[in-house]
């Protein structure tokens, strides 16, 4: 006990007597942790210190500019144990305010991990992992990092986002800035798309209901309908594939979430007179045709 207890106490701050409560209720570290900073008065018991953020900053910043770029972000990955590639850093990047991917600000990195109410390694380790389960379950959540996440990839200066600027093939100079590159898009969605059907952030809305004040529904809703497949988003990256477009509008970025959220199992209750983008009609007939063995 005693161990767990200087544990408790190096990663979040609190006193002993506090350490002690935490465990002694919850017996594992890893859930008088999670709990601790479930508590909506943690944070007023332990204020992150501006300081240990900036020192932190300052090892991992590049030496010739004044944020932290991909390099640092490598470095701060692997002291974190965590895969550059792992969707909790598209959570990261929401709560920091990431400018750009592998890119982040002393502004951004104070105030995000002061607001989140750690300072050390253990603690942002400990925070990671209940973003995880938020992103994973929290639809609001997910939605909020869903959408940040089309718009903190775009690099400066370009109008689509990749490595290198992919023109929407149809689109006009002021639609591009609403624009990223198709790789890219379908990169992020094999991440988030899995992530948030396993947890329930994603689970199947009746399209009837509103998306915002909907009632979960979990694999199947009323009548035991069944909604979106992890096989449809492989589906999804072949319709776009064989479409020949090069890029993602903003509208169809976040359309698609709400008809993942909301499209029934069989595509048959989708309505094609709403005002979905042509891109998810057209996707609906592909995926129709290959519910139906044409495709």
């Amino acid at each position: 006990m005693d161990d767990k207890i200087a544990q408790f106490s190096s990663v979040t701050g609190a006193s002993t007597k506090e350490a002690r409560r935490y465990l002694t209720k919850y017996k594992r570290l890893d859930q008088a942790l999670d709990a601790y900073y479930n508590d909506p008065s943690a944070g007023a018991r332990h204020t992150a210190s501006t300081s240990k953020l900036n020192a932190l900053f300052d090892k991992y910043k590049d030496p010739d500019g004044d944020d932290i770029t991909v390099n640092g972000t490598i470095q701060m990955c692997e002291d974190l144990g965590v895969d550059p590639e792992d969707v909790v850093l598209l959570a990261v990047a929401y709560e920091l305010k990431s400018p750009a991917m592998g890119q982040w600000t002393r502004k951004g990195w104070t105030e995000g991990w002061k607001a989140l109410g750690v300072d050390t390694i253990p603690a942002m380790k400990t925070t990671l992992e209940t973003l995880r389960r938020q992103l994973a379950t929290d639809t609001d959540y997910f939605r909020r990092v869903y959408n940040y996440t089309f718009e903190f990839s775009r690099p400066p200066g370009q109008r689509s986002l990749g490595m290198f600027s992919v023109p929407c093939t149809t689109a006009t100079r002021n639609s591009l800035r609403n624009c990223v590159g198709l790789d890219m898009a379908q990169g992020f969605w094999a991440i988030l798309i899995p992530h948030g059907l396993q947890g329930g952030a994603l689970a199947h809305v009746s399209s009837a209901q509103d998306g915002d004040g909907d009632e979960r529904m979990g694999a199947a809703g009323e009548g035991g309908e069944e909604g979106w497949k992890e096989e449809y988003t492989q589906w999804w990256f072949e319709f776009l594939e064989k479409s020949g477009l090069k890029g993602v509008s903003k509208d169809v970025w976040q359309m698609f979430l709400e008809f993942v959220r909301t499209i029934d199992s069989k595509f048959e209750k989708y309505d094609p007179e709403a005002a979905w983008p042509s891109t998810i009609d057209d996707f609906v007939e592909f995926a129709r045709n290959k519910l139906a063995g044409n495709a």
